[in-house]
């Protein structure tokens, strides 16, 4: 492993209790009741908008999914400020750098909300790359992880650290080794059963990446 390719939300960042918050505000938005954080694991997927039909266990509508969508967003966005780096990802990116080797981030984020943030926590010279989404809500993980490593032109050498099951699949997809961090949008359990290496905490996903 030369190259590692961290997720951002849930992984280098400790968003989860933001995000859960944003998501009961856009159910309310909607007249629909709260959930917790485990609720939010229990139903979580990509993509979103399938997530919120698992959640009232009926399709959302295309009305309901516009305003679902941009409350979501407006709310998340209003608080960026409480989301910290995860107590380790510090430290985890200094190891990868001590060890050698390049880094990057890919987000299914918003691109010009993201790299904003990674300037903000201080992360941006750490990194080859910064990439969110620049397509639209329906794009993939694997699409936007197969344009990200044709750029840094680092396809056979990479490793791919994130939270959720997405970027497990996604990474297998696209044929990158993936480590899972059990600290995000799944519960264990939903990782363990992927079957890729769990890690839990950062730096034992770069160690674990160090022996790939």
């Amino acid at each position: 492993m030369r190259h590692v390719i961290w997720d951002w939300n849930g992984t280098l960042v400790d968003d989860l209790p933001v995000v859960v918050a944003a998501v009961n505000v856009s159910l309310a938005a909607i007249g629909a009741p709260p959930i917790d954080a485990d609720g939010y694991r229990d139903f979580y997927t990509r993509p979103v908008r399938v997530f919120y039909d698992r959640l009232l266990r009926r399709p959302v509508s295309d009305d309901e999914w516009a305003t679902i969508d941009q409350t979501f967003h407006e709310t998340y966005v209003e608080t960026l400020h409480r989301v910290p780096l995860t107590h380790d990802a510090p430290a985890a990116i200094e190891a990868v750098a001590a060890a050698g080797a390049t880094q990057s981030i890919l987000s299914m984020w918003w691109h010009n909300d993201l790299v904003p943030e990674v300037a903000r926590h201080g992360l941006d010279d750490m990194m080859l790359r910064v990439d969110g989404n620049t397509k639209d809500a329906g794009e993939t993980k694997a699409r936007l992880l197969e344009i990200h490593l044709t750029d840094l032109g680092k396809n056979g050498t990479s490793v791919m650290v994130g939270d959720a099951l997405d970027d497990a699949h996604a990474a297998i997809e696209v044929g990158v080794p993936a480590i899972l961090y059990d600290g995000g949008s799944h519960h264990r359990a939903e990782l363990e059963a992927l079957g890729v290496p769990i890690a839990d905490s950062l730096l034992h996903a770069v160690s674990i990446a160090m022996s790939l």
